[in-house]
């Protein structure tokens, strides 16, 4: 008996050793995963009421970075990049940046502020920072001159703030061929306007832009271009070029001399830049050259002793050389004149201006690139345009024939410096040589 009980005894504690893991079950299904896992890990017979509670407290290191002074943990921040695109309105722009409605219109209220972004060019590229609430923190922007504006909240209002930027500089190089034009060409090949201009001005004492181009001239040009943050903000100068035009070909490398005086020279040290410029304007149509013609005006044949370059009304014009203002005022058929005497017995004359430079006064010295006047049609004109002339003892001669003296070559002391500066940036030109290359850095 004793032994058929201690049976029985036995068979009862399995069948309530399977009730409770049944139980357990049951009550597992109804949990998470962790909980399961949790269930499973308790032993069928153990007592749960007999487990220890115990409350564990351990302090936890913030990290210093999202604590602020009042110790609340701040909002999150924003960067964005925009493109400011034709046609967008200040509240647009700061739409798009992620502003909040409420922080645009308190945005508006400050002039400054409005006025500053609203000057902000097509095209251009501004950053700003705003939090997750739409509160606008700062905004920037970098102009093609490598000024930094800035945007700033201060409390409640935008304060603007403007200096000159951190730039790093980059070398790049570029090719191209005449197909219609120089501007056609230099677009063709990726590189800037400014960069072009600088090109014609190098060799525009050799190459005359107005007519001299031919189709399947080449050119080579390396030049600066002024990054920020990896994005490029503005071009500066031209290091070196080669311009070959109806088979003639041109070099110029850029050196700058210890006293900060810098220049253009051909390679074996010449100085590319003549006493006299060809041309007071940039890229027009000469409409009537040095000759005899009939007057549209006078209705009359007679000698035509200058050039005529048409351009728009305000076109700007350009001191072809050194000089001291000999004559600023109105003179019969010319109209607006102006008359500069230059070195020796050089002396060049403007007329038709439509209006002259602010200031300009006779008597006053001023340098060659200078702007003078703007194209105007005063006088005996049908139309806007520059008449021209180049004067040699008084008597005009033909500006696009005329010798033009050089400049002074660079001094002797220097030349070591010039060819070890130089010689790197005629490489560059020749790593060209027979190349499509789009852009090389």
């Amino acid at each position: 008996m004793a032994n058929q009980k201690a049976v029985s005894l036995t068979h009862a504690d399995k069948l309530q050793a399977r009730k409770i893991r049944l139980r357990w079950l049951v009550a597992a299904s109804t949990l998470p995963l962790f909980g399961i896992i949790a269930a499973f890990g308790v032993a069928p017979q153990t007592d749960t009421n007999r487990i220890p509670v115990r409350t564990v407290i351990e302090n936890l290191t913030v990290p210093a970075t999202v604590i602020q002074a009042d110790n609340s943990i701040p909002t999150a921040a924003y960067w964005r990049d925009e493109r400011i695109e034709s046609g967008d309105t200040v509240a647009k722009v700061l739409d798009r940046l992620g502003v909040s409605s409420e922080e645009i219109a308190r945005f508006l209220r400050n002039p400054e502020a409005t006025r500053a972004l609203a000057q902000i060019k097509p095209g251009k590229r501004i950053q700003a920072q705003t939090s997750d609430s739409g509160e606008l923190l700062w905004l920037r922007h970098i102009s093609s001159t490598g000024a930094l504006l800035q945007i700033s909240r201060q409390e409640q209002n935008f304060t603007v703030s403007q200096q000159q930027a951190a730039l790093q500089t980059r070398t790049v190089m570029k090719s191209g061929e005449i197909r219609s034009s120089l501007f056609g060409a230099t677009d063709a090949a990726g590189i800037p306007d400014s960069i072009a201009t600088q090109m014609a001005d190098l060799f525009s004492t050799d190459i005359d832009f107005h007519q001299d181009l031919r189709r399947g001239d080449q050119f080579k040009v390396v030049y600066e271009v002024l990054y920020n943050n990896g994005e490029p903000v503005m071009t500066g100068r031209i290091l070196a070029a080669e311009f070959t035009n109806d088979g003639q070909t041109y070099r110029a490398v850029y050196f700058q001399e210890p006293n900060g005086k810098g220049g253009y020279y051909t390679p074996d040290g010449k100085s590319l830049k003549k006493a006299f410029l060809r041309s007071p304007i940039e890229f027009s149509r000469i409409t009537s050259g040095f000759s005899m013609r009939y007057h549209p005006i006078l209705k009359q044949w007679r000698q035509h002793k200058g050039v005529d370059y048409a351009a728009p009304t305000g076109t700007k014009i350009k001191a072809v050389a050194d000089a001291v203002v000999a004559f600023v005022g109105q003179e019969r058929g010319y109209g607006n004149f102006i008359l500069l005497q230059h070195n020796g017995n050089y002396s060049t004359a403007y007329g038709h201006l439509s209006a002259f430079a602010k200031g300009l006064h006779k008597g006053e010295k001023i340098h060659q690139g200078d702007v003078i006047g703007y194209v105007g049609s005063t006088g005996w004109a049908t139309g806007p345009h520059l008449h021209f002339e180049f004067r040699i003892a008084g008597v005009a001669v033909n500006p696009l024939t005329a010798k033009i003296p050089y400049t002074f070559p660079i001094s002797a002391q220097y030349q070591p410096m010039f060819r070890s500066t130089t010689q790197p940036l005629v490489a560059r030109l020749d790593l060209l040589n027979g190349t499509n290359l789009a852009a090389l850095e």
